[in-house]
């Protein structure tokens, strides 16, 4: 190590060069890396959705969920499979094993789905599988509203901004929302039907064989090819209304004579609005790994453009701009990291300026190496990363400032630059490295967390990381150069007054306290010990929780009717929620959607698919401050508690991976009615719970079906086929899509019979219906009927294909999710269940299990690596013990910090205890060293403890102070966040520095190995 330090101290030119590439390469991985609110996560898993219009939830998971599970079991590292099933709709999901390739999975997944598709019923009208993609998160959503334009006009505009945005550079994909499907409707008479005695398959064969498409061949004539074109899609509505139906007698009909044909686009199953205005969304995502600020400003430029075209009826809205919160969090951090940057010049001053100037540089550099490595392992540069940078500013100068102080105490002492550069880092480098490898080795457990909260915080362990190794290797190496040249060369008895005051509290403060510990060291560590006992008493007061809410001004309104209500129903709550947040002017917008989610615009919030009884408001605040917006937020959702017959539930977004509710109660087993009995025992459990609210039961709602009780036995005597019955029931219920018609513009539309309907299809309109049996006869349905009203399930879910019912909870302000479910799980060791029943936690319970699985391992993993390290450098397991007997003192101050300033054990708080652990190490390595280098030399053990207690109280001190410094801003943002990092650090070092440099002596005086002459003082 000295020969290296004497290369980069001699070849000054070198050193120079290198320096300045290396603040090259950082600004230009600055530029270069991709910028983004939030770490880029990809959640190894597939949904399937499922459409068969007119099943029921029963069916839907016999005839289809069940199948599908079986088929995609086979595939090996299944973590677990889910589905949801309710009237017409199956959506399958499932999650894999974290580290397999996503995209691979997929492809398994679609081919077991190929293999089965056949055996699946023919009715299924959709069938569509998508990956858990981070890149489905949409980077803008947008909004064209009018009081006047049809939707067929709101349509094509929006399309037509669709397609600007998607030549945008770095977008991957734009999409139009809320515009109703634009068809040509034939609206079939059931009654002149009857009276012809037709049935809804005839009209549906005839416009299938003139309406579409069908390729013939070619022929050659006069030594020429030409294709041959016999019929086509239609081209204008009397084309539909003239095609012939044979009625019973051989009599002629249209379909005009039987039907009113017409475009229609009114019926929306997904109602869209702006403000209270009806709109159309377009919403764009970005490629993956993209740097979000160019995108957007590509989008931007094109959405100007666009504006221009638009009629005066039509106006374009602005809504959510995901580059406006980026800049909004990374200047926010950024302008932390600069006054960090301050403080941390401030507590160096002691050092004397030029010292502090040599200190400093190391800033730039470890933090240009620092984000050229971070680039080059593919991770963006989010609030995660930028606040591992902000932690690693307190620490990366730790070894600079040792290295510093002590070539500067060398100068003092009379020695010349070059010889005091290199004696004072030859003299401290194996306890530079001891203590930055300790440091390492701390943050080890949080870089090998598992599953997606691992996933998501890895990029901040990997900033520290880089950073303070970068740390390590300019210490070495560029700091010696530049302290060579930089100190005053005549330093020789000097100081400042900076120094001369620290060092006088030195001297005239910790020396005698030291002095009072050492002649009583049992008593000293025992009083610290007690303390440190106390401190552990507010670990239950604490309580635990995973991830903190995000801090934005966006949020989401739930709303959830009855299973089955109409989307006209919801929509009616819809409306009432867009009311409630319209009459507080501190919202500055709404996007509203009515019969499915808002497009997906954060990366662990996954939208509901369309169904008529869900839909969500989407808002944002026009400023937001936590305290005040919280309470703005409890305000709101007072007022909408007043809505009868629909759950609201106002939320904001949360960080980690996406959980199901905060508190969920799972139900296993076989019977749909026993489940629903335990599930109404749990949800009275959950409503007397304090601290919960809107609680959900999925078991609570059931529908009301019609069972029309065929008599298969009656049909089959008159020859009527079971696919003509399902096939007829089905255009007139759901409607199908039989024909295709062109416009001028080539546009193609799809031609959809079915039976008129305002709502819904009356109950005795199915008297009315025929269906052909095997002789081409019109039999009448009603007689081979009997219509009947039976109740059933709503919806049916499974878990590792087996029936689940979850009970779902949220928390109130002022209690944590921890501490609920605590609470619940003690009331339900009461409840009593039938053999084959279970009950499980889901939600935050849960996601705590999965993310801290793994940890244990990496925990010995990195205690032994730092036993390794401290061995290896004090060859002893007492003195070891004397370096690591820090940590609880550090533990005190930090449970302390977070109960004064109100905060929880949260997932953060823990990594601010992992960092903790190491900056104490480090620290207490410093003192330990210099002991015994002193007893090494001769000197007593008692003088050298007390002497290295005076000399490595300053960079102690120093160390810590810059620590304090850098997360001073995190501590002021009050960020959920970050905040709890900040907090434990500084009360752990501010604890450490005043309790353990007293204590840690001590503990050196009783456990560190002594000849027979201080055997017999001790």
């Amino acid at each position: 190590m000295q020969a290296i330090t004497r290369f980069f101290v001699d070849r000054w030119q070198f050193t120079g060069v290198l320096f300045l590439l290396l603040i090259a390469l950082g600004v230009g991985a600055v530029m270069a890396i991709p910028k983004s609110e939030d770490p880029i996560t990809e959640f190894p898993g597939v949904a399937t959705a499922v459409v068969l219009p007119g099943a029921d939830a029963e069916q839907m998971e016999r005839l289809v969920a069940i199948p599908l599970e079986d088929a995609i079991n086979s595939i090996e590292d299944i973590r677990e499979i889910r589905s949801s099933t309710r009237a017409g709709l199956a959506v399958i999901s499932v999650e894999f094993e974290w580290g397999v390739d996503p995209e691979e999975k997929f492809g398994e997944v679609i081919r077991e789905i190929n293999v089965v598709r056949p055996s699946l019923p023919d009715g299924i009208i959709d069938l569509r599988s998508r990956r858990f993609n981070p890149a489905q998160t949409s980077v803008v959503q947008l909004a064209l509203t009018s009081p006047d334009a049809t939707f067929r006009q709101m349509e094509a505009y929006a399309k037509a901004l669709r397609d600007a945005i998607e030549r945008a550079p770095g977008v991957q994909q734009a999409d139009v929302w809320g515009a109703p499907p634009a068809e040509v409707r034939v609206a079939a008479d059931l009654d002149r039907l009857a009276a012809y005695r037709l049935p809804l398959t005839a009209v549906a064969e005839a416009l299938q064989r003139e309406g579409v498409d069908t390729p013939i061949g070619a022929v050659e004539a006069g030594g020429r090819r030409f294709n041959l074109q016999a019929s086509g899609s239609f081209n204008s509505l009397d084309e539909i209304r003239g095609v012939a139906l044979r009625a019973e007698g051989g009599s002629l009909v249209t379909v005009g004579d039987v039907a009113e044909v017409a475009w229609a686009n009114d019926e929306r199953a997904h109602i869209t609005r702006y403000n209270g205005e009806r709109a159309v969304f377009v919403s764009a995502r970005a490629r993956l790994g993209e740097d979000i600020f160019p995108v957007l400003e590509g989008v931007r430029s094109r959405i100007d453009a666009f504006a221009e075209t638009l009629p005066d009826n039509i106006t374009l809205h602005r809504g959510f701009d995901q580059s406006e919160t980026v800049k909004h969090r990374l200047g926010s951090l950024g302008r932390d990291f600069a006054i960090a940057i301050c403080l941390v010049l401030l507590t160096l001053l002691p050092l004397g300026f030029r010292a502090s100037i040599v200190v400093m540089v190391s800033i730039p550099l470890s933090l240009a190496i620092g984000v050229v490595a971070l680039h080059a392992l593919g991770y963006s540069l989010n609030q995660l990363s930028i606040a591992g940078f902000v932690l690693a500013l307190g620490l990366l100068v730790d070894d600079s400032i040792v290295v510093t102080e002590n070539i500067s105490r060398h100068l003092r002492q009379g020695m010349a630059p070059r010889e005091a550069a290199i004696a004072g880092v030859q003299e401290i480098n194996v306890a530079v490295i001891g203590c930055t490898a300790t440091l390492l080795l701390a943050f080890l457990p949080i870089m090998a967390l598992p599953e997606g909260a691992g996933a998501f915080v890895r990029s901040l362990p990997l900033a520290v990381v880089t950073t303070i190794t970068a740390s390590l290797v300019v210490a070495l190496t560029i700091i010696p150069f530049l302290a060579s040249r930089m100190l005053p060369r005549d330093s020789v008895g000097k100081s400042n007054l900076l120094l001369d005051g620290v060092m006088g509290a030195i001297h005239g403060i910790y020396r005698p306290a030291l002095h009072l510990a050492l002649e009583h060291p049992r008593k000293t560590v025992a009083i610290g010990l007690v303390g440190f006992a106390l401190s552990l008493g507010l670990v239950p007061k604490l309580g635990f929780s995973l991830f903190p809410e995000n801090d934005s001004p966006y949020f989401l309104v739930d709303v959830s009717t009855p299973q089955g209500a109409a989307v006209t129903e919801t929509d009616r709550a819809v409306q009432f929620v867009d009311g409630v947040l319209a009459s507080h002017p501190e919202i500055e917008w709404r996007f509203s959607n009515t019969g499915r989610g808002n497009p997906q615009i954060y990366y662990n919030e996954i939208p509901p698919e369309q169904i008529s009884n869900v839909g969500q408001v989407y808002a944002r605040f026009r400023e937001w401050h936590r305290t005040e917006g919280m309470r703005k937020i409890e305000e709101i959702r007072a007022e909408l508690e007043a809505y009868p017959g629909a759950r609201i539930n106002l939320r904001r977004f949360t960080n980690g991976p996406p959980i199901e509710a905060p508190v969920a109660v799972r139900i296993s087993g076989p019977d749909l009615a026993a489940i629903g009995e335990i599930a109404t025992e749990v949800e009275r459990i959950l409503l007397a719970t304090p601290g919960t609210r809107e609680i959900t039961n999925p078991t609570s709602e059931r529908l009301i079906d019609l069972d029309l009780n065929i008599n298969d036995a009656e049909a089959a005597l008159r020859g009527i086929p079971a696919g003509s019955i399902d096939q007829t029931l089905r255009i007139a219920v759901a409607g199908a899509a039989v024909a295709e018609f062109r416009d001028p513009a080539g546009d193609a539309f799809p031609v959809v019979l079915r039976a008129p309907r305002e709502d819904a299809m009356p109950v005795t309109a199915l008297g009315t219906l025929f269906v052909w049996n095997n002789q081409g006869a019109a039999m009448p349905l009603a007689e081979i009927s009997d219509p009947q009203m039976e109740g059933g399930p709503s919806s049916i879910d499974r878990v590792q294909r087996e029936r689940t019912a979850t009970i779902t909870a949220y928390t109130q302000p002022g209690f944590l999710i921890s501490g609920v479910t605590r609470d619940v799980a003690e009331r339900l060791e009461s409840l009593r269940l039938p053999p084959g029943y279970t009950v499980s936690f889901g939600g935050e319970a849960e996601a705590q299990e999965r993310s801290f699985s793994g940890l244990g391992p990496a925990i010995m993993i990195a205690i032994f690596g730092v036993m390794a390290v401290l061995l290896l450098e004090f060859r002893t397991f007492a003195v070891t013990g004397v370096v690591a007997f820090v940590i609880p003192f550090g533990i005190m101050g930090g449970l302390i910090a977070l109960w004064i300033g109100g905060e929880s054990l949260s997932f953060t708080a823990i990594i601010g205890f992992i960092a903790l652990i190491g900056i104490e190490i480090k620290n207490s390595i410093l003192l330990v060293e210099f002991a015994n280098q002193m007893r090494e030399r001769g000197t007593p053990l008692r003088e050298a403890i007390e002497r290295a207690g005076e000399v490595r109280f300053l960079p102690v001190l120093l160390t810590s102070a810059t620590a304090i410094g850098g997360m001073t801003p995190l501590l002021l943002e009050d960020s959920p966040l970050f905040s709890p990092i900040a907090m434990v650090l500084i009360g752990g070092l501010v604890s450490s520095t005043l309790i353990a440099r007293i204590v840690t002596p001590a503990m050196y005086l009783l456990l560190a190995p002594k000849d027979e002459a201080e055997e017999a003082a001790a």
